[in-house]
């Protein structure tokens, strides 16, 4: 029977990857010189921090570029607030990897909605659906790539 799995992962690596283009950026950007802004990375959490509100907005579109770039979708990319600190303004981003209970709830519910003959079951951080044609798959594939959902979806495992 055919199946495959709905998940959302962030690439450690390609983050790591943009996370140092922010950086070095950062390093040879002329109005950023003699400022003390950088981005630090902790498994899937970023500190931002530079000297004023205006910086870093700047830094948060220029990572949100270099997210792009590195080809993970900036919809994973959840900003909080600007807290000051000493002279600095510091704001925390954490990258969502992995399907909350809620959104998989809700994408089930899309699923059997559409009322499609497949067949979705929670497991964990990702769904698997199942179907007895490879067409039916497909159609709940388009389905949720049109969906507007608050975090991006990947199609692994496909089995025919």
């Amino acid at each position: 029977m055919p199946s495959f799995d709905i998940v959302s992962e962030v690439d450690k690596h390609q983050l790591t990857n943009a996370v140092d283009q922010v950086n070095r950026t950062l390093a040879n950007r002329f109005d950023f010189k003699g400022v003390d802004a950088e981005i630090t990375l902790s498994d899937f959490s970023l500190q931002l921090r530079a000297d004023s509100q205006m910086q870093v907005d700047q830094i948060v579109d220029m990572l949100r570029a270099a997210l792009i770039k590195c080809s993970i979708d900036p919809l994973a990319m959840q900003v909080g607030e600007q807290e000051p600190s000493g002279k600095q303004i510091k704001v925390a981003v954490e990258l969502k990897n992995g399907l909350d209970k809620e959104l998989s709830k809700k994408i089930v519910k899309l699923i059997k909605e559409k009322k499609l003959k497949v067949q979705a079951a929670i497991q964990g951080e990702q769904v698997r659906v199942t179907g007895k044609k490879r067409d039916d798959l497909q159609q709940v594939m388009a389905f949720l790539r049109d969906q507007a959902l608050e975090q991006p979806l990947q199609f692994n495992n496909f089995r025919d």
